[in-house]
């Protein structure tokens, strides 16, 4: 089996660890930007629906500032944001490389596109939920969370997989700023002619998002019925 992998990835048997290493790397980095962008995301989403005009708090101030700020960073390529970012990266993490220089890129990059997954999410709740709550006496915050949330769990559980997925993309892509990971590993190699270590990160990167696809799709599924 050994002489089978070495006759077809050769660079990659022989480093190993290095593969490992930017394995790692990568796994780091989403452990620590997931949890919080997803947590900020679902926080800044409720406050854009709550605040949008005819919404049950609506404030037109911190709807406009609120959507204008979101739209400006999802529209900045990751990799020009990334590199816009490193002088706030360096201030904040002390390094704009490695792990630690990823993590403030990546939140900006993640938290408004994830925002507008939830906004889209309790969009969908249907108008008649919200007069009904309304009518019964319920609070503000009661009909956010109790109503909106509620019934937009399985499309914020999409839209949190979808999330995920492009975090992944946005790792490697953060490779080619010195992040390190999977990214920085097939750049630093596959520019050399060793194609077979770009083979070989683009196939743990297919599985990875296979696997967050799968388990998004299942949980939906379950929150769905």
């Amino acid at each position: 089996m050994a002489d089978f992998l070495n006759s077809i990835i050769p660079n990659v048997m022989d480093k190993p660890d290095l593969l490992w290493k930017a394995f790692v790397e990568t796994i780091q980095m989403l452990a620590i930007t997931t949890p919080i962008s997803l947590a900020l995301g679902l926080f800044l989403g409720v406050v854009v629906v709550a605040a949008k005009p005819g919404g049950i708090l609506q404030n037109r101030a911190v709807s406009l500032i609120m959507g204008k700020v979101i739209d400006l960073f999802r529209s900045i390529p990751f990799i020009l944001l990334a590199l816009l970012l490193i002088p706030v990266t360096r201030r904040i993490m002390g390094t704009f490389i490695g792990v630690r220089g990823a993590v403030i890129p990546l939140l900006f990059g993640t938290v408004p596109f994830f925002t507008r997954q939830v906004e889209t999410a309790m969009a969908e709740v249907s108008p008649g939920l919200i007069e009904a709550a309304q009518s019964m006496g319920c609070s503000p915050n009661d009909i956010l969370w109790r109503v909106y949330l509620k019934e937009s769990i399985p499309g914020i559980i999409r839209g949190a997989t979808i999330t995920v997925v492009s975090l992944i993309g946005f790792t490697a892509m953060a490779g080619a700023v010195g992040a390190g990971g999977l990214g920085n590993f097939a750049i630093s190699y596959g520019t050399r002619n060793q194609t077979d270590i770009v083979y070989v990160v683009v196939l743990i990167v297919l599985i990875m998002v296979s696997i967050i696809q799968y388990i998004g799709n299942k949980l939906a599924a379950k929150a769905t019925h």
